[in-house]
This record gives C-alpha cells, structure tokens and sequence, in this order.
C-alpha cells in the first residue's frame, strides 16, 4: 500500500487505500475554501472528521461539522463541505468510499468555485 496525495484548489487528498470493493482518503481543506456542490453515480462516501471544524451542504441543507462527526453520503446525492472556523486550521476528513467505481470521473460537479464545472 503507498499513499499518493493530490493538491486540488481547495487543498489536497491522500489515498491511503484503493481496493476493488473500496477507497480511503484523507481530505485536507483549507481554510475558507470548499470542494465542490457534487454527487457521484456508482459510489457511497462515509465522512469522519479528524480535525478542524466546517459546514458540510447536503442536497441542500448545511450541518456544522467538528472533530468526531459523521456523515454518509449516497450514491446521487448532492455534497459539497467547506472548511470554516478560525483562519490557520484546515479540515481535515477521512473519507471511506464503497461501490463499484471509485474513479474521478465519477464526480458530477454541479457548482464550483473553481470553474471545473
């Protein structure tokens, strides 16, 4: 098994496992940004978050995250998290995701700050 981290806009993810029935990441957002509002079509995310704290939107309604708090994600539905609290401490996820794909082209982006819709 080797990690392999990914910077994106928002921050960065580290693969810490990729298995045929699952994948495990490591989500690393900086202060004041966001991944973007999004859902996937042949994947389940769970969401534990290690540190930082944030506001995570699903499908449409936001709840406040902070260190010890999860969140399941289905297939279809509308996510995005944005890392809030104080200006120095990013959020950080352990992202755990199980399906049949788990492949990045298997992000529907529906709004990004970022212009990678």
């Amino acid at each position: 098994m080797s990690e392999a981290t990914e910077a994106r806009p928002w921050g960065s993810f580290t693969v810490l496992l990729d298995d045929d029935d699952c994948k495990v990441k490591t989500l690393l957002i900086n202060p004041g940004q966001s991944i973007s509002y999004q859902y996937h079509h042949k994947r389940q995310e769970e969401w534990t978050v290690v540190s930082g704290c944030g506001t995570a939107c699903l499908d449409g309604h936001d709840i406040n995250l902070e260190p010890g708090d999860h969140l399941t994600i289905l297939p279809f539905q509308k996510h995005a998290v944005r890392c809030g609290g104080d200006k120095k401490t990013p959020l950080k996820i352990v992202e755990v995701q199980t399906g049949t794909y788990f492949g990045e082209d298997d992000i529907v982006r529906l709004h990004d700050q970022y212009g990678r819709v």
